[in-house]
């Protein structure tokens, strides 16, 4: 190649072949694999910190069905002098999509209930009285397990 007065070889400019300088668009590969293992680090933080999110769902909605039934229980106490079962002259009371009873059993002071869900195995109870139903260990409280 022909050197030009100033000792640069002729249609070389700078480093750059054709006169120009060399457009650069888009990232590297380097760049673009940074990128993925950021995007890698922030998923494997934040997927086990979501996992168990359905289980909590459907705790809450079984310990929400059973305040529920806490409120039906003493309207019907209010009108009757009595607690019942659900059912055929007892509380009217419908559950959450999914949860499974309450199992009403009637004490000589109260009530205790146990519920369950299709989806997960743990089971949750609430009484009132003085007679406690395992989890629940507090009167008026749902407690799961």
């Amino acid at each position: 190649m022909p050197l030009n007065g100033a000792g640069i070889i002729a249609g070389h400019n700078g480093g750059h072949f054709w006169g120009g300088r060399m457009n650069r668009k888009g990232f590297t590969l380097i760049e673009l694999l940074i990128v993925v293992v950021i995007i890698g680090i922030l998923a494997a933080i934040a997927i086990p910190k979501f996992a168990n999110t359905k289980e909590k769902a459907y705790l809450a909605s079984m310990k929400s069905d059973l305040r529920n039934l806490v409120t039906a229980e003493e309207a019907f106490f209010a009108d009757s002098v009595k607690y019942t079962t659900v059912g055929a002259g007892g509380v009217l009371f419908n559950t959450t999509s999914g949860v499974v009873g309450p199992t009403i059993a009637v004490t000589a002071d109260g009530w205790t209930a146990r519920v369950t869900h299709t989806t997960t195995t743990k089971t949750c109870a609430i009484y009132v009285g003085s007679t406690a139903l395992a989890p629940a260990n507090k009167e008026g409280e749902p407690k799961c397990q």
